[in-house]
């Protein structure tokens, strides 16, 4: 199937040849962009796909994301907008009332400061629930929140062990779970328990999430919570040909506090490395996370937050060391996930040591997040090839006010320092974490190009002066991410011998500046030159 894509602008991400007039895909991959008679001296019988008054982009790729949550989040009572108590009681009755199926209650992406004293309890829920189980997500996913119905039906009592990187919170007086669950506790307690699930669920899930990235623009994920059921659930919709997004995964490493397990852990993702290799399909590498967020005051400062607490790392050095030096030698992709200055510097330190010890280079180790970096680590970066991996929305003003408030204005000030770490030699990849902030590839490049909400663009920015232009924004949403991945020379671009993954809007960001990125719809979305999505 030979396409010839004229009337618009085309945007290739090709530093060698920015723009097109014309593009031709033929048999899943670019054969020419260029001038419309060059492109139309080889299109022979190509179909002509006018995008006039439109712009044709390479396929966003997503550079954090995480597919079947995503799907399942999709699904559950939305309260990110939700800036009170009685309106996150207000959707969560809505959504019940809408579900009256489900023998559970689920929420996603509760905001701290809306809740009292940034700290959820059970009682908050208990008397719109007292029988049916509640479990919300935070807006990070690094906390859950649950009800006494929800504790009871996952055995938590005030007796139930805090896991390795985790807590349940407790009542000071009686020493009783209050339902507020930080870090591994979600993931051992709340995540396990809702995770006993069937495939058509989870290939329900992935559906789900494919339709909103490819209606969004998205061609590629790089989902970074990789664990056996997600890498089937993934292979199953390959081999059945529904199947309509490229997946990079990064296996998901837990800290069970034993070097010999963790290190197992190491050697099974580079058997699944070794055994997905497709190219709709790979694992690449490792996801470690070594803290938690700076919202739930779980991500690990040098310096304690403004309410005088702090937190240690999920995998303190000595368990850290071990397994990205594995890592590494086998090698595999190391992504850290690393928010807090502490984080950051530890997460460097062992990447560097497992590069000296190996003697290895070029393996482009990952730092996910990266929110505040102290200045004096910023260019090891560049230094040692590692990748700042960071998502736009993260810095979305209209939930920012917590994460500065725990930082304190001196820190804040220093936080999403894109420029800073691109100054260094660092490639800047861009995702969105979906589902902890919005899957859409264009409002997050907005907040990208502006350092303003997309939902209240009148918020004072965080740093204005950090903003990137709008080409260098889409190119690290594209390009960037794709080299990110290895994938530079397949995805990410829109030149000859490229897959053929592109996205069609219908303004200009590039001629009418990035308030275009909110005005813009996605025409067309096309992967391999298979058109998954069209409006």
């Amino acid at each position: 199937m030979r396409q010839l894509y004229v009337g618009g602008r085309v945007f290739t991400a090709d530093s060698e040849n920015p723009w097109a007039e014309a593009l031709l895909v033929a048999d899943g991959l670019v054969v020419a962009a260029g001038t419309l008679d060059e492109c139309e001296a080889v299109a022979g019988d190509a179909e002509r796909i006018d995008i006039t008054g439109c712009v044709a982009l390479p396929g966003f790729v997503d550079g954090h994301s995480h597919l079947l949550m995503t799907g399942s989040a999709l699904g559950k009572a939305q309260l990110r907008t939700a800036t009170t108590l009685e309106e996150i009681r207000r959707r969560l009755v809505e959504w019940a009332e809408a579900n009256p199926d489900s023998p559970y209650v689920l929420g996603t992406s509760f905001l701290f400061d809306a809740v009292p004293g940034n700290e959820p309890t059970r009682q908050m829920l208990d008397d719109l629930f007292p029988d049916r189980p509640v479990f919300i997500d935070s807006f990070d996913l690094h906390c859950g929140w649950v009800n006494t119905a929800a504790l009871t039906l996952m055995e938590i009592t005030g007796e139930t062990p805090d896991p390795i990187g985790g807590e349940i919170r407790r009542d000071p007086t009686t020493g009783e779970a209050t339902g507020y669950l930080l870090e591994t506790a979600l993931h051992r307690h709340m995540w396990s328990f809702l995770e006993r699930t069937d495939d058509l669920t989870r290939d329900r899930h992935l559906a789900t999430a494919m339709r909103a990235l490819n209606e969004s623009g998205t061609t590629t994920a790089v989902d970074m919570a990789v664990d056996a059921l997600d890498l089937e659930t993934f292979l199953r919709a390959e081999e059945t040909g529904t199947l309509t997004l490229r997946v990079i995964g990064h296996w998901h490493l837990r800290n069970t506090g034993d070097d010999a397990t963790n290190l197992a852990q190491v050697e099974e993702a580079a058997r699944r490395k070794a055994a997905t290799t497709s190219d709709m399909v790979r694992v690449a590498g490792i996801k470690i996370v070594v803290d938690g967020t700076i919202d739930a005051c779980t991500a690990a400062m040098v310096d304690p937050y403004t309410n005088d607490t702090n937190c240690d790392p999920i995998w303190p050095v000595e368990r850290l060391n071990p397994v990205v030096e594995l890592a590494d030698r086998l090698g595999l992709q190391v992504a850290c996930h690393a928010i807090g200055d502490y984080a950051v510097r530890i997460a460097i330190d062992a990447i560097e040591r497992a590069q000296q010890v190996n003697g290895t280079t070029g393996r482009r180790h990952r730092i996910e997040h990266l929110e505040y970096a102290d200045p004096v680590d910023i260019p090891r970066l560049g230094a040692l090839g590692i990748t700042a991996s960071m998502q736009p929305v993260h810095c979305d003003p209209a939930i920012a006010g917590n994460w500065a408030e725990m930082l304190g204005p001196e820190r804040a000030q220093l936080g999403f320092a894109w420029p800073e770490y691109t100054s260094t030699g660092a490639t800047l990849a861009f995702g969105t974490d979906t589902p902890t902030a919005p899957h859409m590839p264009l409002p997050n490049m907005y907040i990208g190009a502006t350092r303003r909400s997309p939902d209240q663009p009148d918020l004072e920015p965080l740093r204005a002066d950090f903003a990137l232009p709008v080409d260098e924004t889409i190119v690290h949403g594209t390009r960037d991410a794709a080299w990110a991945s290895f994938e530079e020379d397949r995805l990410g671009v829109l030149r000859p011998g490229a897959c053929a993954d592109l996205v069609v809007i219908d303004d200009d960001p590039f001629a009418h500046g990035p308030d275009a990125l909110l005005r813009a719809n996605v025409r067309r979305t096309v992967i391999g030159g298979r058109t998954v999505h069209s409006s």
